[in-house]
């Protein structure tokens, strides 16, 4: 390990490289023509070294790093540890970690009851019945096509992604340790080179971070560090040469059943770091191994100005369960329910060890009985050698008392403390509770236990939201190509949509009164919905449906009515059911303007050729052969109706009408 060295900082400029390009080739020449020793580390200087390798982050840049890497992971020691004893709850193996010094070597039962387990894997199938989806949404109106372009385009990026499987894995993860984090980054090896989002899983022993912040984005520095095989390493950058020793960073591991062998690996580290460059922070990216650069965005012409990055944030999203203060990360369900659990597993082998033992007779035989022990152990001998007088006392059995009432009562209230301190209780699981049997009040119960998920589920939409940001900001910067996506259209049709960033990067507002306006960069919200996955969320909303078509909301007639009805009320998809109504009701506008218009033509074109078309118009839009025209009154016995069929109330004037008519037809 190199002496210490101040820690770089990477708010300021970073000091010039100690040797030009062509100055380190010079310096490392000698080492292309000399063999290796073995067990070091060489780079072989070549047109081979790739762009990004040489530059202004050198050895000494990144071995300054390595060193804050060091600091940074003392600094999350204590969360490491934590980390792995909670995956050891979660495989019921806990009795490694709960076993007393008095307990080693004793042969005891060791029950690992699954209380812990069930609620965390309700909760787990909580958030998978409202697995998230997203809708751009724009704030000016010249992006709304772009808008809706993305609307149908994004779900299918993380479909690509295998999103459904990162959000569950993840979500194991944030129920288990308390912070859930997905990487969202630029993989210019997918589609066949042409590059594309890469949406994962991280792992929070492989993260490290500035201790103290609680804000990802306000850490100095962020490694990534991972374990890749070196003959890997040297076949994708050949001018490596490295040995088969252990890698130069420990990364903290889990317990695992099987053996896990690290050497032949090296620590490959992705260093992130933001410099300030007068206006805003600039995001660069460092790869390097041991002390070797592999590629450096400060050393890349393309990218030593802008940044690696265009969004100049790190590409990492934390989802935290129970926040805590001083950290990025926060408790899980393990930490809330790990101590209940223990006591449960306790108590549990107590009353197991008391039932094994009054269920296995056992005796008390005088060492001058004179009984033959082996004997008497025999099952399947029936006769029994003694020697000498056998006495009462000679063999006794030992009684076992059973437990009181009270150890099988702790242990029933130690259950129920788990199950409420979780909020798992039957009800949440579709049971029953005394005297709750009808099926709307079962409901009603599960509705209101289900805030707990509902909160924790909000949560996870805030970091889903902040993940779809950056994979528009990605799109954004690298979609220069036109790709095509397969969509599901407005009417669930199959549809093939072109993308390209043309409508979503900054665009040129040109130039006013001699000044340039400068660019305008189209920005948009995402609004997050949840898929109706469960069949209870599916059949309310379709029972909602149902009521609002029965109470006449989507008769555009009552429009007005229907509109202020849906404003006092409130439910998931009420947006687009306002819009609906509102456009029926528009359209029912305009084609009741067109009908006006076309009858007065019609009884213009009468009027002048002694024809009767206005008069069959009249009857097809009432749908009744012979209806009057509008204005005349109507005969007896007829009924007017509307565009829709429905019957219309009678005016109080054609009432009038209808009885003087009567009158006159009948006299008395």
């Amino acid at each position: 390990m190199p002496e210490k060295q101040p820690e770089r900082m990477p708010k300021e400029p970073l000091a010039e490289p100690l040797h030009s390009m062509e100055e380190e080739a010079e310096l490392a020449a000698p080492l292309m023509e000399e063999e290796l020793p073995e067990g070091t580390l060489g780079v072989a200087l070549g047109p081979e070294m790739p762009i990004g390798a040489l530059g202004k982050i050198g050895q000494e840049q990144v071995r300054e790093a390595a060193v804050t890497l060091k600091k940074y992971k003392d600094g999350k020691a204590n969360l490491e540890a934590r980390i792995i004893a909670n995956e050891q709850w979660w495989k019921m193996r806990h009795w490694d970690l709960i076993k007393g010094k008095d307990d080693a070597g004793k042969s005891r039962p060791e029950p690992a009851s699954a209380w812990l387990f069930n609620s965390v894997a309700n909760k787990h199938a909580d958030a998978m019945d409202n697995y998230p989806e997203p809708s751009v949404l724009p704030r000016a109106r010249d992006d709304e096509q772009a808008a809706k372009q993305l609307s149908a385009i994004l779900p299918v990026v993380l479909e690509q992604n295998q999103y459904e499987q990162v959000y569950s894995d993840t979500w194991w993860y944030k129920l288990k340790t308390g912070t859930g984090v997905k990487g969202v980054f630029w993989d210019p090896r997918r589609s066949d080179g042409l590059g594309d989002i890469d949406v994962r899983k991280v792992d929070i022993l492989n993260l490290f971070w500035e201790p103290g912040i609680t804000d990802i984005q306000k850490s100095r520095n962020l490694f990534h560090v991972e374990l890749i095989d070196n003959d890997l390493l040297m076949q994708q950058y050949p001018f490596l040469h490295l040995d088969a020793s252990q890698p130069s960073v420990q990364v903290n591991k889990y317990v695992y059943d099987d053996s896990v062998d690290t050497s032949g690996k090296s620590a490959v580290i992705d260093w992130y770091y933001k410099l300030y460059n007068g206006v805003r922070d600039v995001l660069h990216y460092c790869k390097f191994v041991n002390d070797v650069v592999l590629y450096a965005s400060e050393n890349d012409p393309e990218y030593a100005e802008r940044g690696f990055y265009d969004h100049g944030k790190y590409p990492f999203v934390f989802d935290t369960l129970f926040e805590e203060e001083g950290t990025p990360c926060g408790f899980g369900y393990i930490d809330v329910m790990k101590d209940t659990q223990m006591y449960i597993d306790k108590m549990g082998q107590i009353v197991i060890e008391n039932a094994l033992q009054a269920a296995r007779k056992r005796y008390f035989i005088r060492s001058d009985g004179g009984v033959n022990e082996k004997e008497y152990a025999d099952l399947q001998k029936d006769f029994v050698h003694t020697t000498g007088n056998l006495g009462e006392d000679s063999i006794r059995e030992i009684m076992v008392s059973p437990l009181p009432s009270i150890c099988v009562e702790i242990l029933n209230n130690k259950i129920q403390e788990l199950k409420e301190t979780s909020g798992n209780r039957d009800f949440s699981q579709g049971g029953t509770t005394s005297g709750v049997t009808a099926a709307s009040a079962i409901a009603a119960l599960q509705e209101a236990g289900s805030k707990l998920s509902r909160d924790m589920i909000k949560s996870a939409y805030r970091a889903f939201t902040q993940e779809c940001y950056l994979v528009l900001e990605l799109m954004r910067q690298f979609y220069d190509e036109p790709r095509t996506f397969r969509i599901t259209g407005e009417g669930g049709g199959q549809q093939f949509e072109t993308f390209d960033n043309s409508g979503i990067r900054p665009q040129a507002q040109g130039r006013d009164f001699g000044l340039d306006l400068g660019e305008r960069v189209p920005v948009f919200d995402i609004k997050v919905a949840a898929q109706k996955k469960s069949p209870f969320s599916k059949i309310s909303q379709n029972e909602l449906a149902k009521e609002l078509y029965g109470a006449g909301m989507f008769n555009p007639e009552i429009a007005d009515q229907a509109l202020i009805c849906l404003d006092m009320m409130d439910f998931e998809g009420k947006d687009k059911v306002v819009q609906k109504v509102s456009q029926n009701q528009t359209l029912l506008q305009m084609v009741q303007q067109l009908q006006t218009q076309m009858l007065q033509m019609a009884q213009i074109i009468d009027a002048q050729n002694g024809t009767t078309i206005a008069q069959g118009m009249a009857a097809e839009q009432t749908g009744m052969q012979g209806q009057p025209m509008p204005g005349e009154g109507a005969g007896e016995g007829q009924t007017q109706v509307n565009a829709l069929g429905g019957e219309l109330p009678e005016s109080g004037v054609t009432n009038q009408a209808r009885q003087r008519t009567a009158q006159i037809a009948n006299p008395q």
